[in-house]
């Protein structure tokens, strides 16, 4: 369901003629550019490989090496798209880290 999104996303903010240069926060002053100290792009692969840890291990042993293996394939496309689109997908793995540490405290997983 995210993927029509972030498809959407990628291209707004390509084409975006006001976000250009239009100054966000920090070391981040183009969202429609990509990250010049790479802070994103790393912050959301750290993210994306705790969420990893935080999900259920499927029982499918190549399954749960995607798992892995897919937050690093992504971290390298994440390198070269817009600041915006990682700072979306960053602030998505954020949230979706909360839920899922809430969740596992609950069913008492945490830990696994």
């Amino acid at each position: 369901v995210q993927m029509p999104f972030f498809i959407a996303l990628y291209w707004v903010l390509l084409s975006s003629v006001e976000m250009r240069n239009a100054p966000w926060i920090l070391w981040i002053h183009d969202l429609s550019a990509r990250d010049p100290y790479f802070i994103l792009p790393i912050l959301m692969t750290l993210s994306s490989l705790l969420q990893t840890w935080l999900n259920p291990t499927p029982p499918d042993p190549v399954q749960a090496k995607m798992m892995w293996i897919m937050p690093l394939v992504f971290s390298a496309m994440f390198f070269v798209f817009p600041a915006g689109l990682v700072l979306y997908w960053l602030t998505n793995n954020i949230l979706s880290i909360a839920q899922q540490y809430f969740i596992n405290k609950r069913l008492g997983v945490l830990g696994k």
